[in-house]
């Protein structure tokens, strides 16, 4: 038996699957076809459009990964500590009450999307349902003090962004838990991220942390890397889609929330960006801050890694358009205007 927490699978009645390709195998074979292949990797570097997209590459990971880390030390911590009795008494029994606990909850995880999903993940393993952890994976990376601040001080003179912003994203936060309240099935999330897990007997709860905290980081950041190169080739051939945007609000607000995607920009940077964009007006800018912290595509490879592909094939497109419809409301509420 190895030092990793022993995970006891539900009864489902399926017979079991063969082994299936991990994000560690795929990061190994990224690495060995990049050793094999250094000197026409390095030719090809010459090219502008290579070279902008090696350095988006990089700067995705080099953003997310301290985030990431903190988020697997996070998942560590609650295997190791937290016992689900624990979490069960600190959340309303009541769903419907837990999703908004949950979302308000994200205030106390300064982190950005990354280190979201390995915690709601083991959120999930821990007995907490599906909705209410969820519902804190949206709300952690959009709602925490360093991501209002960054805010701030990004649009120093429109203060009510940070309103917007806090309103939009726990909004959607909110919207997403209910709905899986309403509509989600467990079925949709791979058995992985649901199997309860006990303590294995004899290995002290410091050597379930870090063991713990080492298998997520594995998994985790092989998915990383997959959607750091996603973002690296979209911004490369996407850029002359999102530089014709013309004086339409709705267009801009469309684009908006596609550049939010597809930069997949750290939740503690995108309004740097946001607030550089000065020839936009303020709401394609806020759907912007709303949209990428709640579905970008390095979070899209991260939750298929976490939660199964069947999940994020539902579970993304209702996010991306409840964040659009969530920012431009917030907005109005807001602002009172279009502007």
């Amino acid at each position: 038996m190895s030092t990793a927490a022993t995970e006891t699978a539900e009864p489902t009645g399926r017979k079991p699957r063969g082994r299936g390709i991990t994000s560690l195998e795929v990061l190994c074979v990224v690495l060995l076809l990049a050793i094999l292949f250094q000197g026409q990797i390095a030719s090809m570097l010459t090219d502008e459009r290579i070279r902008t997209a090696s350095t988006v590459f990089i700067s995705v990971c080099i953003q997310a990964m301290p985030f990431l880390v903190l988020g697997v030390l996070i998942s560590g911590a609650i295997a190791a500590f937290v016992s689900p009795e624990r979490l069960r008494k600190l959340l309303p029994g009541n769903q419907a009450v837990a999703v908004p606990v949950a979302g308000l909850a994200g205030l106390a995880l300064p982190g950005c999307e990354c280190s979201a999903v390995p915690v709601s993940g083991r959120l999930m393993q821990q007995g907490v349902r599906p909705a209410v952890a969820l519902t804190f994976l949206l709300a952690a990376p959009a709602v925490n003090p360093i991501v209002l601040g960054s805010t701030a001080v990004a649009f120093q003179g429109e203060p009510l962004m940070v309103v917007a912003r806090f309103a939009g994203s726990l909004a959607t936060a909110v919207v997403m838990g209910w709905l899986w309240v309403r509509f989600g099935k467990t079925e949709w999330i791979a058995e992985r991220a649901l199997r309860r897990y006990e303590r294995p007997a004899g290995v002290s709860r410091w050597g379930v942390f870090a063991e713990t905290a080492r298998h997520d980081l594995v998994e985790a950041g092989g998915f990383l890397v997959i959607g750091g190169i996603i973002a690296a080739v979209l911004k490369v051939t996407a850029s002359d889609f999102f530089s014709s945007l013309s004086g339409q609000i709705v267009l801009g607000v469309l684009v908006m929330a596609v550049a939010a995607v597809v930069m997949a920009l750290c939740s503690e940077a995108d309004a740097l960006v946001a607030a550089s964009m000065s020839a936009l007006p303020l709401l394609p800018r806020l759907v912007f801050l709303v949209v990428g912290p709640a579905v970008d595509v390095k979070l899209i490879a991260l939750q298929a890694g976490t939660f199964g592909r069947k999940f994020v094939l539902r579970f993304a497109p209702l996010t991306f358009l409840v964040a659009i419809l969530c920012g431009v409301g917030a907005f109005l509420l807001v602002f009172g205007e279009v502007r």
